[in-house]
């Protein structure tokens, strides 16, 4: 038996609204009673669980910023959220929110890799044998920039089962 550290984990790293849940256009989910998951997004988590993934939300929430919702009012969205997860057997080992404006240049906020790169370190993350899954280019960027080379854009016409199918993971 070796004394050794645990291995770093591969991460998927998911943004929320317009990858897990149903956007709200022209404005922000502010509550959990507006949270509408996506379709498969249960399935999705599983496959990418059963894969080795640990589940990691990153989502740039500047309705704070802007006054729009408090901290606590998307705590406890992200509360429903991950509650979701759990009930399909697909718990997420962390969700990290940027609460700031576009012009205030924090390290946190996608493109900037700032939550990547600290669930990283909060979690024993490989960023190196990561994916992200976006619905922006800041996403892709923030997966750029933190070193994780497995990326995917979902467009208005795909979702979370044609990304892993892209990654292969089944």
């Amino acid at each position: 038996m070796s004394d050794s550290p645990p291995k770093p984990r591969p991460a998927a790293f998911l943004d929320r609204d317009g990858v897990l849940n149903h956007r709200i256009m022209d404005g922000y989910v502010t509550s959990p009673a507006e949270l509408e998951l996506l379709p498969h997004v249960a399935e999705a988590a599983q496959r990418l669980r059963d894969a080795g993934y640990a589940l990691v939300v990153v989502t740039n929430q500047r309705g704070i910023a802007r006054g729009l919702m408090s901290a606590s009012d998307v705590q406890a969205v992200n509360d429903k959220l991950a509650a979701h997860f759990e009930a399909a057997g697909a718990p997420l080992a962390g969700v990290y929110v940027c609460p700031h404006d576009r012009d205030e240049g924090c390290p946190c906020r996608k493109p900037a890799p700032g939550m990547l790169l600290q669930a990283a370190r909060d979690l024993d993350l490989d960023l190196r044998a990561s994916l992200l899954i976006g619905d922006s280019e800041s996403d892709l960027g923030a997966a750029e920039a933190a070193g994780v080379p497995r990326r995917f854009l979902i467009e208005s016409d795909a979702d979370l089962r044609q990304a892993l199918e892209a990654f292969q993971i089944s």
